[in-house]
This record gives structure tokens, sequence and C-alpha cells, in this order.
């Protein structure tokens, strides 16, 4: 189960990353129009952000580290 929770944090701390980074990139691709209200393009990044925040990666990356570093398996109470 441990071994389940750690490969699902590195997913996690992973699509946290590529999630925020595609919501700022569709701002430099689609260039200064897309920030228009109308458009509301601005929700994909606010989404991705919402979630990133009701679930934070630097906890898992936390953990990650210190099972990379020395071993120690994340704890198991369904929080990581």
């Amino acid at each position: 189960a441990r071994a389940a929770s750690l490969a699902v944090a590195a997913a996690r701390a992973s699509s946290t990353a590529a999630s925020l980074e595609a919501g700022t990139r569709l701002f430099e691709v689609a260039g200064t129009r897309s920030a228009l209200a109308r458009l509301n393009l601005d929700r994909h990044w606010r989404n991705a952000r919402t979630h990133t925040l009701h679930d934070p990666a630097a906890w898992k990356v936390q953990h990650l580290g210190r099972h990379a570093v020395d071993g120690t398996l994340p704890p198991n109470h369904g929080q990581i």
C-alpha cells in the first residue's frame, strides 16, 4: 500500500506542475486577447490552482524526498 501511495504522490506532484504550466502557457501562446473576460480562459488556470491548493503537492514531494534520501515510508493514514 505504501509503494502505491508513493507512486500516486509522484503522479500528483507531477500533474500539479504540468497543469499550472499548461494554464500559464495558454496565455503565452494565445496572446493578450486570451485574457479577455468574455473568453473566460483564465478559468483553466484558476481550476488547476484550486485543485493544487485542495490537495497540496508540497506534502507529497516532502514524503517522496524522505523516501529517496533515507528510505522513510510515508505515513499510513491516507494523507499523501
